[in-house]
């Protein structure tokens, strides 16, 4: 080990000592063992410093200094006191970073661990003592007895430190990965995965365009098939060799499910949000940009919007070098969902190398947002058919396990009839497992049909065959698939049990009459399965859905009834009685000991509204009974996790629950018997100052609106997110409720709420139709509000290219100023919007204003890497050099985010490239403090001075230093920078590497010259 080596061990350990002193000194505790900690650690403080000097004075090739290289071996003096400073940071803080403002930091030790502390001090501090002495001899002998005592007599304690540190660190990481998004995919993944059969799907990991896909920055694949040809198991086959092949630190992989049955909860915030969790799960390094959304939302019970998830999410995709997305069933996706999904997506693809996958259906939508990419059609092959037909003989009658010609003749009959569709082997070999003769088998064999009947004619079969069951399996499987098809959502099988287990009359569920999940499934004929990791119990397919659907009303009489029922009954249990939980934890207790009561209260709603004739009086009962606060709460519950997030909302009444739903007829009843005025009862609020007519015109329940009109509801009563019924009605897109609240009387420009007014929130989401009925009822046009301080902001900000020409023609001020990015232009360059810049541009937007977050619209577009954006602005005469916000200037924004493309366009256009200003000084600083090395080079070659000085890191080597970019401060060494350059947050660039312990950029630094001496005070650093 060289002097060098050494000096750097010895320098990160002063900053470590330096943090744990400051740590000891502000610790809640009077204790001996403290001060003794305190004390010790802050003598051997100034001995290391005292050293560190001897080391950089002396000659490096006399004796003394080999014998001082055996301080910091692996597991000796210097690494043994590394370890202790760690225990001692780790217990005090959580996982080393300092507690939230105003809390105390906690002494938390036992006296074992203090003394084995302040052992490992008094040795080192001995040792140090010895080596400032200069006695080589002395030393090394010490050095050498010392070690052969630790070996001996001391464990080492790095795997407690480490073992502290993993626990805190990990703990706190799920609790924010939850907090960001409760999907679970990789267990559908697991599920899917685990029912291939072995060897089937070769040839789609054999096919070019997968080559193509895996290998090709930024290559798109569509995957197309008929309903039933396997594109789940194909996604579910991509994913798993890129799980096992491709990901790492460096690429990244992410995926998600779209499911016909969960299209309220797949919105396109959720989307994004469950592709971040997953790139950020098990990353402990990339926690902080979940942690900053965190700490901003948690403490307030609100939640990231869609930006902010976006935002983060582009920040964790810089720090890899290419990400897979695969996307399954985008067909089932809403078609706006879709639409905004896909458009995040491409931005994204814009300025980092994301390759995306996706399955559908041969719909035109889906293929015409494909444009011209590859595509890849998938279809059940002859030899995956056969492989899977043979992998299920195991479960076939004996007649077919005993008989091998009997085995071939099943296994090419059924490959005969699939037809491209894996979806009808599996349900043509389910029409064997009752068939016990070989003539049966034969017979079935030979109806099997081909084409698009063949589907329907499985299914056929499937309910003949539970038909023919006993009479209670019967009736069992037609709860069961009733339940299943009707559901709102996906059912867990410990809601389904729970359910099923429910009898009428009583006020409790008997655990001798709960059915186990294999007893629902084996009753159903091949039509149901489990998805064992989720625990999800569902159709095996969504083409069953669709046919279960059409023929409900010839096998499924009366199941909408039995379903409410079901609702009602259980929701009315005595345990339900007692109101409303006080507290996170019981409510939490109770949706544990409740398996039920999150799917009832939700959807019970819907449930009714289909069948409210007949349950009106027991839906009243309910509402009106003492059950009903616990069902508010289950109810209204926000589904991200903060502080008192279940008792947030308190106040409710029957009629915002009845309102919600649309349940006129209840609503009547309710409204004969309360004990109030109607038209206090209609008017009534609740926690958030929401009427029942808000509910009403938030879930589009236009003939709820009018009832509640007609009794008597103010239709401009204030309150709530949204401030008033209209603009709830309008940020939703609900036109009928938008026109019954204007025919109403409803104030077209009244303020207050998210948006400020309805045309800013119509705007916001791009209803036109609604923004055309608001401009003709008289909204102003250039009203101010609170999101995003007008309506062509907003819609520019969204991309809505036709909401903002119908604004502009109705006389929307161009260059108006509004809320973050301070006007349209900058909004829709920031986002990347081409099409709407260039409506901007040709109304007359000043393609130089200033204000906003950026400043200017090219500073906002280069930041964002929209080269397009970007060359359009600099046609319209952008001024290439202008000083803006945060960046100072485009340049420095488009190097900042590695956008080497824009970057060469600006430089091209005349930009400065040694511009001083902004956070970072100059372009160079900002593409060195981002690690983006091409940038780096391009900016070099353009004539960057590479030691100019300014910014928050002085000079772009520590700002390189500091971010632990090794390329680029070797880049920078080799152009030239001056290694001990003075300046910036850390003084000089090896006390910012120092100070985040980059030990290799250290020892790069100090190679090159690095004076040892020059540091700033350790002790006062930031933290």
């Amino acid at each position: 080990m060289d002097p060098l080596s050494v000096t750097a061990s010895i320098i990160a350990i002063l900053q470590l000592s330096a943090k744990v002193l400051s740590y000891l000194n502000d610790v809640k505790d009077a204790s001996k063992d403290r001060v003794a900690c305190a004390v010790e650690a802050s003598n051997l403080h100034n001995l290391l410093f005292n050293l560190r000097f001897r080391l950089e004075e002396g000659d490096p090739s006399r004796p003394w200094y080999i014998a001082v290289q055996a301080l910091a071996v692996k597991h000796g003096p210097l690494d043994q006191f590394k370890q202790a400073l760690e225990m001692l940071q780790a217990k005090m803080t959580d996982g080393g970073r300092l507690k939230k403002a105003g809390e105390a930091l906690m002494w938390k030790f036992k006296k074992e661990e203090i003394a084995e502390v302040l052992a490992r001090m008094e040795r080192l501090k001995t040792l140090v003592e010895i080596a400032l002495q200069m006695d080589h001899f002395k030393l090394s002998k010490a050095i050498k007895d010392d070690t052969s005592f630790v070996r001996a007599h001391v464990p080492i304690i790095q795997s407690g430190v480490d073992t502290i540190r993993q626990s805190q660190d990990s703990a706190k990481h799920r609790r924010l990965i939850e907090w960001l998004s409760t999907s679970d995919y990789p267990a559908q993944q697991s599920d899917i995965i685990k029912r291939r059969q072995e060897g089937t799907g070769q040839w789609f990991l054999d096919a070019p365009e997968l080559a193509y896909w895996l290998n090709e920055s930024n290559a798109t694949l569509l995957c197309l098939g008929i309903p039933g040809a396997g594109k789940t198991m194909i996604a579910a086959i991509a994913i798993d060799h890129l799980l096992n092949t491709v990901q790492n630190s460096s690429h990244g992989v992410a995926y998600v499910y779209c499911n016909y049955k969960a299209r309220e909860e797949q919105d396109v915030l959720s989307l994004l949000a469950a592709i971040l969790k997953q790139l950020v799960q098990g990353r402990l390094s990339m926690v902080d940009h979940i942690e900053r959304l965190y700490q901003k939302h948690a403490n307030r019970g609100t939640k990231p919007s869609l930006d902010e998830v976006y935002s983060a999410l582009r920040d964790v995709l810089a720090h890899y070098s290419s990400v897979h997305i695969v996307i399954d069933a985008l067909d089932e996706c809403q078609d706006a969902t879709r639409r905004q999904f896909l458009a995040k997506l491409r931005n994204l693809q814009a300025t980092q190398d994301i390759r995306l996958m996706a399955t559908s259906r041969f719909i035109p939508n889906v293929e015409d947002a494909f444009g011209e990419a590859p595509r890849l059609e998938v279809q059940a092959s002859r030899e995956d058919v056969k492989r899977f037909v043979a992998g299920q003989t195991y479960q076939l009658p004996a007649c077919i396990q005993r008989s091998i010609a009997l085995q071939e003749i099943v296994q090419k009959k059924i490959t005969d009839a699939v037809d491209g569709m894996f979806l009808l082997a599996r349900l043509h070999t389910d029409s064997l497992l009752d068939k016990r003769t070989a003539k049966d088998v034969k017979t079935t064999l030979d109806k099997l049909t081909k084409g698009a009947a063949a589907l329907d004619f499985a299914y056929r079969e499937a309910l003949q065959r539970i038909d023919g069951q006993l009479g209670g399996d019967r009736e069992l499987a037609g709860k069961v698939l009733s339940w299943i098809t009707l559901a709102e959502r996906p059912l867990t099988t410990a809601e389904i049990c729970c359910a099923l287990a429910v009898e009428p009359g009583e006020d409790e569920i008997d655990p001798e009459n709960v059915l186990t999940p294999g007893d629902l499934v084996s009753v159903c004929a091949g039509l149901v399965i489990i998805d064992e990791e989720s625990a999800v119990i569902r159709l095996v397919h969504y083409t069953t859905q669709e046919y279960l659907e059409r023929t409900g009303d010839v096998w499924n009489q009366g199941g909408q009834l039995n379903i409410t029922t079901t609702c009602l009954t259980y929701l009315c249990f005595d345990t339900f009685q007692s109101g409303s939980c006080s507290t996170d934890k019981e409510f939490e207790a109770r949706l544990q000991q409740n398996q039920f009561l999150d799917y009832a209260a939700k959807h019970l709603g819907s449930h009714a509204g289909r069948v409210e004739t007949e349950v009106t009086d027991r839906t009243c009962e309910l509402l009106q009974g003492k059950s009903f606060p616990c069902v508010a709460q289950a109810l209204w519950v926000p589904n991200y996790k903060y502080r008192g997030y279940s008792t947030a909302y308190r106040v409710s009444t029957a009629l915002h629950y009845t309102s919600q739903f649309g349940l006129s007829g209840i609503t009547k009843k309710i409204l004969a018997t309360v004990d109030v005025p109607i038209v206090e009862a209609v008017n009534a609020k609740d926690s958030r100052g929401n009427t029942p007519l808000t509910f009403a015109a938030k879930t589009g329940q236009y003939e709820m609106a009018n009832l509640l009109l007609d009794k008597g509801a103010e239709v401009n009563a204030q309150g709530g997110r949204y401030g008033n019924a209209l603009q709830a009605a309008s940020e939703r897109g609900y036109e009928q409720v938008v026109k019954t609240l204007l025919d109403a009387g409803a104030e077209v420009n009244a303020q207050g709420g998210r948006y400020g007014n309805a045309l800013q929130a119509a705007s916001e989401r791009g209803y036109e139709q609604v923004v055309k009925m608001l401009l003709d009822k008289g909204a102003e046009v250039n009203a101010q509000g609170r999101r995003y301080g007008n309506a062509l902001y907003a819609a520019s900000c969204r991309g809505h290219e036709q909401v903002v020409k119908m604004l502009l023609d109705k006389g929307a001020e161009v260059n108006a100023q509004g809320r973050g990015y301070g006007n349209a232009l900058q909004a829709a360059s920031a986002q990347g919007h081409e099409q709407v810049v260039k409506t901007l541009l040709d109304k007359g937007a000043e393609v130089n204003a200033q204000g906003g977050g950026y400043g200017n619209a090219l500073e906002a577009a280069s930041d964002g890497g929209h080269e397009q954006v970007v060359k359009m602005l600099l046609d319209k005469g952008a001024e290439v050099n202008a000083q803006g916000r945060g960046y100072g200037n485009a340049l420095q924004a488009a190097s900042y985010g590695g956008h080497e493309q824009v970057v060469k366009t600006l430089l091209d256009a005349g930009a400065e490239v040694n511009v001083q200003g902004g956070e970072y000084g100059n372009a160079l600083q900002a593409a060195s403090y981002g690690g983006h090395e091409q940038v780096v080079k391009t900016l070099l070659d353009a004539g960057a001075e590479v030691n100019a000085q300014g910014g928050e890191y002085g000079n772009a080597l520590q700002a390189a230093s500091y971010g632990g970019h090794e390329q680029v401060v070797k880049t920078l060494l080799d152009a030239g920078a001056d290694v001990n350059a003075q300046g910036g947050e850390y003084g000089n660039a090896l006390q910012a590497a120092s100070y985040r312990g980059h030990e290799q950029i250290v020892k790069m630094l100090l190679n090159s010259g690095a004076h040892q001496h020059q540091e700033n005070n350790l002790a006062s650093m930031p933290e």
